[in-house]
């Protein structure tokens, strides 16, 4: 792979057109200019445990307030760092927990006001590329079950074929799905946690570090794979990450959060070229040092 002649956060990737993003797949499935993701003054507060008998339990507020809007075909990074609420953010929009306050509206449908039966139904639309290519995969499960996991009310042989569809996606073999995760490469796995992701054609994936626990050299990879699949598919992408070089290349906004809270957000370029807010600045300052040093 060729490096961009313009690399400020020194990692190598193949920066997607603008006009891959926003394609007529999604915008047909979603309704032209509305959104497909709606996050309306989110909280959520964690009660931790007594520090005495007496003592009232102490909180912690880890989302504050937080709102934003997505368009399909288009990539939203979350950055911040470690305890700013960029985790905590990604289960609620996940449905995985529900917030003490606020809404999640994913194509028109607040998440946490469907029944369970409703919200299983609802997955197929949303779907989730953890961490941990080591530790998101059933290390006994073979990797076409893990795969098909995602997949309900699927007949055996559409499934089998979805599966062998799926691992041709993200450069893999249909021969692979009789292999278990331990005859992989972490760059692999985690190429597999992208199949499965990916079974149910969804139009939201949230990427929660997905590239954090990978070599530099597989980073690259693994995130021009992602941005191949967004044209070819149009899926659109809700990334979070620390890693200001990731969010750079890959998305197209950007939202800054810091203690719970948004403190910026507006295009990636706009805001890397020209942060408002201290915090962003104190960010970016980082970033760059690192890959000075």
């Amino acid at each position: 792979m060729e490096a961009e002649s313009s690399q400020p956060f020194g990692l190598s990737l193949s920066k997607p057109s603008p006009s891959v993003h926003g394609a007529s797949t999604s915008s047909a499935r979603t309704g032209a200019g509305a959104p497909l993701l709606i996050v309306d003054n989110l909280a959520k507060r964690y009660h931790l445990p007594r520090e005495s008998l007496f003592a009232p339990a102490p909180r912690v507020e880890a989302l504050r307030g937080v709102s934003f809007t997505m368009q399909a075909g288009r990539s939203l990074g979350i950055v911040g760092e470690s305890g700013s609420g960029k985790s905590t953010l990604a289960r609620l929009v996940m449905a995985l927990e529900a917030p003490t306050s606020g809404r999640v509206t994913l194509l028109g449908r607040d998440l946490n006001a469907l029944s369970p039966a409703e919200l299983m139904a609802a997955r197929r639309d949303f779907q989730m590329v953890f961490q941990d290519p080591y530790g998101s995969l059933d290390p006994r499960q073979r990797v076409g079950r893990i795969v098909a996991e995602p997949l309900l009310g699927v007949a055996p042989d559409e499934a089998r074929e979805r599966v062998a569809a799926a691992l041709d996606a993200v450069g893999l073999r249909a021969t692979d799905a009789a292999k278990y995760p331990h005859e992989f490469s972490g760059g692999q796995r985690q190429r597999i946690a992208i199949a499965r992701a990916l079974i149910t054609r969804p139009q939201l994936i949230v990427a929660d570090e997905p590239v954090s626990a990978l070599d530099v050299s597989v980073q690259a990879q693994v995130l021009n794979l992602l941005a191949d699949l967004q044209a070819q598919f149009g899926v659109t992408y809700l990334f979070i990450s620390h890693d200001l070089a990731v969010v750079d290349h890959v998305c197209e906004d950007v939202v800054v959060m810091q203690s719970g809270r948004i403190v910026e957000q507006g295009t990636t370029e706009q805001v890397f070229a020209a942060p408002a807010h201290a915090y962003t600045r104190s960010l970016l300052a980082a970033a760059s040092a690192r890959v000075d040093s």
